[in-house]
């Protein structure tokens, strides 16, 4: 006879269901249905064991895809009875044992052969309602009203804002308004600030590649707030990144200093990096 456990996880962001099913061997096989558009990450964590071992990788988080997810499974010691355990679970937005590559080279996010300027971000106002993080970092480009927004990087479109929010706050991934926010191919968030989309152009869920338009900068200043961050499982804070962008047709980077201007360049190589070969071809002219 199977017997079948349900456990349900709802986060402030989205929600994975968790189920624990014994098979016939008396082995305990997990997996997850995530609910969302896009992807989780779920961390599982026992407290207790008995009559089988964990073998996976500590600390276990995994990438949960939309939909159903095979996860592990909890084998049955030799002649003990079944697997007994206690666990709980946490669901992130980003991956919060995240590996960064610092030296990764991002796209300036604004038209190629444009000169642009960088200007110091004093404050992030917003980005998390009156919760302000202890330590943060966010890059400031100056252009014009109405300038094309291109991605800096391949991601996956997690949250759409316009001028106003309308859904519910446990939905949303920061307090800003007129944002794209992306999951990046390394499980960081990307925040682009000061950005009106088109909805017909882009929606949740999306696959969006390097080099590609995103939006146009909404407010009269003509300021774009770019911000890298993701969450920690250690300090249960977010982590922010600085990045290295792209300064000449080379692909060499630098981090952006606000003395001088900079000319815009978008690689071919740069923007493949993270492509399959179906989709060089198909979006690298």
């Amino acid at each position: 006879m199977l017997k079948l456990i349900l456990i349900t996880s709802v986060t402030i962001a989205q929600y994975v269901e968790v189920q624990a099913n014994y098979n016939s061997l008396g082995d305990c096989v997990f997996s997850a249905t995530n609910n969302a558009k896009v992807p989780m990450y779920l961390h599982i964590n026992f407290a207790d064991l008995e009559n089988t071992t964990f073998n996976e990788t500590l600390p276990y988080v995994k990438k949960v895809a939309p939909g159903f997810n095979s996860l592990f499974t909890l084998q049955r010691d030799i002649d003990a009875e079944i697997p007994r355990f206690n666990y709980d679970i946490e669901t992130f937005r980003s991956n919060p044992t995240a590996d960064v590559d610092l030296d990764f080279p991002y796209l300036i996010p604004l038209k190629e052969g444009k000169s642009v300027s960088v200007f110091d971000v004093k404050n992030i106002d917003g980005f998390w309602g009156n919760d302000t993080p202890d330590s943060w970092f966010a890059s400031g480009f100056k252009a014009g009203q109405g300038d094309a927004v291109f991605a800096s990087r391949n991601g996956i479109v997690t949250e759409l804002v316009g001028e106003t929010r309308t859904e519910e706050s446990r939905f949303w991934y920061h307090t800003f308004t007129n944002s794209i926010t992306l999951l990046q191919p390394d499980g960081t968030l990307i925040c682009y600030h000061g950005v009106k989309y088109n909805p017909e152009q882009l929606v949740v869920g999306q696959k969006v590649f390097a080099g590609q338009k995103i939006g146009e900068l909404s407010n009269k200043n003509g300021e774009l707030i770019v911000l890298i961050y993701h969450d920690s499982l250690f300090t249960k804070k977010l982590s922010f990144i600085i990045p290295q962008f792209v300064v000449n047709n080379n692909g060499d980077t630098e981090i952006l200093n606000v003395v001088s201007p900079y000319t815009v360049f978008h690689p071919q190589a740069i923007r493949g990096l993270e492509m399959t070969k179906r989709e060089k071809r198909k979006y690298l002219k």
